[in-house]
């Protein structure tokens, strides 16, 4: 979170908790119907604590204001309360029911959003409610105001969409007030999440999750499939099937063309092919990697160029220099581990 507004809402949360207000709580008491009886909601960038009645118990509220958990305490009697970072959650995989994050994630950059959505997909469990609200674009940060200064990522609803689709969610609704917030309402799914942000130097693009990568966690998690000793041998990756290292160490991130896991390929649709190549053409365009890498030709043909071969493409895909390679789940007995090695250290090269 952008640490000047943390700053801000550390110096002033006592004026925040007496001038400002709570707002509809039909919204937080409707979220609370969502989460199953006896089971662990989250309150992300919680605030005073407005919202802690509201949303049930049992409650773990956290701030990145530590003078706003304070103010927390008077009014969220038995709720766990602590400061915390909203991009670097402290808490195990898969042990909350649902996430409420109102008006809090809007202070990340939004850049940094697809990881932080991706790592409250981790903590939660499967089918586990998100409700999320944050800034539109429209909003313009009022220099009168007397908590000048805070940072606001604005955002439009269909990008907002994707951007927490890739991060794992099956959005099940989204609505724009027309002039100030905008609210997704979705559920963990079983899939991975993007791993993306501002300066990749690679982004690797699958076709689509196994289940066994989507509940690992992991993309290409499978022993047999050949990405993470490919790419450990072509020097692309330093850190075995981590794929939060190989981005923050090495520039390289992670998404697929079709985010729904399949026990195999074949499953898939040629429209939600379609669909998800779409998505990625998006997320190319906004985040501008130096190179795209899409791991199989046959699932490149039938989304983007049915006469391309493995190689450099002549089309750039999102105004990216565009490479496809072969396939390395363990099942495509067309590639050696050889050659898969031979493409990564080709796109090391190109990505240089």
């Amino acid at each position: 979170m952008d640490p000047a507004t943390v700053d801000i809402y550390e110096r002033g949360a006592q004026r925040w908790a007496r001038e400002r207000g709570a707002g509809d709580l039909a919204l937080p008491t409707a979220f609370a119907a969502e989460v199953p009886d006896g089971a662990l909601r989250l309150d992300v960038g919680c605030g005073p604590g407005w919202h802690a009645a509201a949303l049930g118990a049992p409650l773990v509220a956290f701030d990145a204001a530590l003078a706003m958990v304070r103010e927390a305490r008077a009014v969220a009697p038995g709720t766990l309360l602590l400061a915390a970072d909203l991009e670097a959650l402290p808490f195990a995989r898969g042990v909350f029911g649902g996430a409420w994050a109102h008006k809090s994630l809007m202070h990340v950059p939004g850049e940094r959003l697809p990881l932080a959505l991706g790592d409250l997909h981790r903590v939660l469990v499967l089918g586990a409610p998100l409700r999320m609200r944050v800034t539109s674009a429209r909003h313009v940060a009022s220099a009168t105001d007397a908590f000048a200064g805070r940072y606001f990522s604005g955002w439009d609803l269909e990008h907002l969409v994707r951007v927490a689709t890739g991060a794992g969610f099956a959005v099940e609704a989204a609505y724009d007030d027309g002039d100030e917030w905008l609210d997704v309402a979705g559920r963990r799914d079983r899939t991975l999440s993007d791993i993306v942000g501002a300066g990749m130097r690679v982004l690797c693009v699958g076709l689509n999750p196994s289940l066994y990568a989507a509940d690992a966690g992991v993309g290409f998690a499978r022993p047999g499939n050949r990405f993470w000793p490919a790419a450990l041998a072509a020097g692309l990756v330093s850190r075995d099937r981590d794929p939060i290292a190989a981005f923050t160490d090495h520039g390289v991130g992670f998404t697929d063309l079709v985010k729904r896991a399949t026990p195999r390929a074949d499953a898939l649709t040629r429209d939600e092919l379609a669909a998800g190549a779409a998505r990625v053409r998006a997320l190319v365009e906004w985040l501008a990697p130096g190179v795209v890498c899409f791991l199989g030709v046959s699932g490149y043909r039938s989304a983007v160029d049915p006469g391309a071969r493995a190689g450099w493409q002549t089309e750039r895909f999102g105004d990216a220099a565009t490479y496809v390679m072969p396939n390395p789940s363990g099942v495509n007995a067309h590639a050696s581990l050889g050659a898969l090695i031979e493409h990564f250290e080709e796109i090391q090269r190109g990505a240089r």
